[in-house]
């Protein structure tokens, strides 16, 4: 079993930054794929973003050129970092880790940007 504990959410204003972490623990042979889904009140969950174990990347298109994904393996964590941040991005992130056996979700931490 993988327990993954996100941190980083907040309040922020437009233009802001956060970086959101998530550290992955537990029964951990081999992580793949680590990345951050968000959903809004009324909108189905969609990629944010997600990074490999090689290192390559994906972004949605509305958060290119402001998110930066990063991983550090020997920690086993995933970092978001949210730049210029828009109120459209507000929305529960929720952190998602693939290994050889398992796919685990965060609980989610709430990321809120005031016009």
């Amino acid at each position: 079993q993988v327990q993954l504990v996100e941190s980083g959410g907040g309040l922020v204003q437009t233009g802001g930054s956060l970086r959101l972490s998530c550290a992955a623990s537990g029964s951990i042979f081999s992580i793949n794929t680590m990345g951050w889904y968000r959903q809004a009140p009324g909108k189905q969950r969609e990629l944010v973003a997600r990074i490999t174990s090689d290192g390559s990347t994906n972004y949605a298109d509305s958060v290119k050129g402001r998110f930066t994904i990063s991983r550090d393996n020997a920690k086993n964590t995933v970092y978001l970092q949210m730049n210029s941040l828009k109120p459209e991005d507000t929305a529960v992130y929720k952190c998602n880790v693939i290994t050889t056996l398992t796919i685990t979700w965060g609980q989610g931490t709430q990321v809120t940007v005031s016009s």
